[in-house]
């Protein structure tokens, strides 16, 4: 008899050690959790629950790192409405939503607000090892109703999309905390914008502070460090469903992000366990030529002319609009073409600048089916187009589609390495005097 009672106590204990060892990472319709309550994602990487930030006592439902000592949250449900006590419960209610409520089933704080859902009592929601939050309806898990992944907060993870769902009309936006302590939405946004070709845009309110340039097949044309993309994997698809980007970590056991910081920067950190910080990879805005605009219409940023010069240049053919403005080192009002210049008669041609951002395109024209050459030929015929580009680079010189400009191209930069070509167009004049400059140059070299 005691040999029995001592196996039973011991399947007793083993199975209390099992059930306190396992993580919970599901809230379905009769297992909600309240504040003090977490889930922990199956290979127990991210964690869902109640937080408070320093010096508040405000309540907040998100997710973040398990296995990261330093807390970062990644992303908030209620950012703008947070709880003032510790009765908050999140809850799948009776019509497959995910609702962040009190206890007493009165103020909704937070919701999913999925329409069209039907009421069963099989609705789940689920925190995945990629730190999405997901919400079923019914039994078949490949087919989720909401994820956070659409919702972003400041965050961007591995396996997130970054731009546009066509069919849905979604755009996931990505936003800053107001402050280091206040996780509501604040002033800087990151997101896609789809006039011309795609691209990337970092603004501060309305007002557009940086930009990654288009897409050119390797990476974005203003972040020539992409080429080297030995940490991920990425991908870009543009087709009628969609206009996205989205990266995949070689090494899944590196913990990385992408943050948009209350100080106006679009930060890429990697965790480094010894050191028990966040460490930079990479960063944006980071110098005078990153400002959007900086030098205005048709002006060149260079921050590797002649040391101590004026980072702002015109294009071949092009002047300051204003002198005054250029001695004073302010290049926003741009440049304008020389006095004299007669564009679209014959003798018109291109001037190559290298390693360069290429303009905005939000008033360009692509054309994917043109090749480089093509692309000349279409340009020259057209008296408004003023400059043209490869749209893929990744083909090499030949290059793969065409992108035209034909009216104001700004936000122009040169790299000291990356960049692709752009071709601006120029009279037979210029054309004439840069082929004497060329001559000079030459001769200086044989004497």
């Amino acid at each position: 008899m005691c040999k029995e009672i001592c196996i039973l106590a011991s399947m007793l204990i083993f199975l209390n050690i099992v059930w306190f060892c396992t993580s919970i990472d599901t809230i379905t319709l009769t297992r909600p959790i309240k504040d003090g309550d977490v889930l922990v994602s199956n290979g127990e990487t991210f964690v869902l629950g109640f937080f408070s930030t320093k010096n508040s006592s405000n309540r907040y439902v998100g997710i973040w790192y398990n296995k990261v000592s330093e807390q970062t949250v990644v992303w908030v449900a209620n950012r703008d409405r947070p709880i003032t006590n510790s009765s908050g419960i999140l809850s799948v209610d009776e019509t497959g939503n995910l609702v962040l409520h009190e206890q007493d089933q009165g103020f909704m704080f937070w919701s999913t607000n999925v329409s069209g859902v039907q009421v069963n009592n099989v609705s789940t929601a689920q925190l995945l090892d990629s730190g999405n939050l997901v919400l079923f309806q019914g039994q078949n898990k490949d087919v989720y109703s909401w994820q956070s992944f659409d919702y972003p907060s400041n965050t961007a993870l591995p396996g997130m999309k970054i731009g546009i769902d066509r069919k849905r009309g979604l755009n996931r936006v990505f936003t800053s905390w107001k402050s280091i302590v206040n996780p509501g939405v604040g002033d800087y946004s990151h997101k896609m914008e789809l006039v011309g070709s795609p691209q990337l845009f970092l603004y501060q309110g309305v007002t557009k502070i940086w930009r990654t340039g288009s897409w050119t097949g390797q990476g974005w044309s203003g972040i020539p460090e992409m080429s080297a993309n030995y940490l991920f994997n990425v991908s870009y698809i543009n087709n009628d469903d969609e206009a996205v980007l989205v990266y995949f970590l070689r090494d899944t056991s590196i913990f990385s992000r992408m943050v948009i910081t209350e100080s106006r920067t679009i930060d890429r950190q990697s965790w480094h366990e010894v050191d028990r910080k966040w460490v930079d990879f990479w960063s944006a805005p980071k110098d005078q030529c990153d400002g959007y605009n900086h030098c205005g219409p048709f002006g060149l940023c260079d921050l590797y002319n002649t040391l101590g010069a004026f980072e702002c240049a015109c294009f071949p053919g092009y002047e300051a609009q204003s002198q005054q403005d250029w001695f004073l080192r302010d290049g926003s009002r741009g440049c304008k073409l020389k006095v004299g210049t007669k564009l679209c008669e014959s003798g018109d041609g291109f001037v190559e600048l290298k390693r360069v951002k290429v303009p905005d395109t939000s008033t360009a024209r692509v054309n994917m089916s043109l090749g480089l050459e093509a692309c000349k030929e279409l340009c020259l015929r057209n008296c408004t187009c003023l400059g043209y580009a490869s749209a893929d680079i990744s083909q090499g010189v030949i290059g793969g589609g065409c992108i035209t400009w034909h009216g104001d191209m700004i936000d122009t930069r040169t790299f000291s390495d990356g960049g692709q070509s752009l071709f601006v167009r120029v009279d037979a004049a210029q054309l004439g005097a840069l082929f004497l400059i060329i001559l000079s140059l030459i001769a200086v070299k044989l004497y």
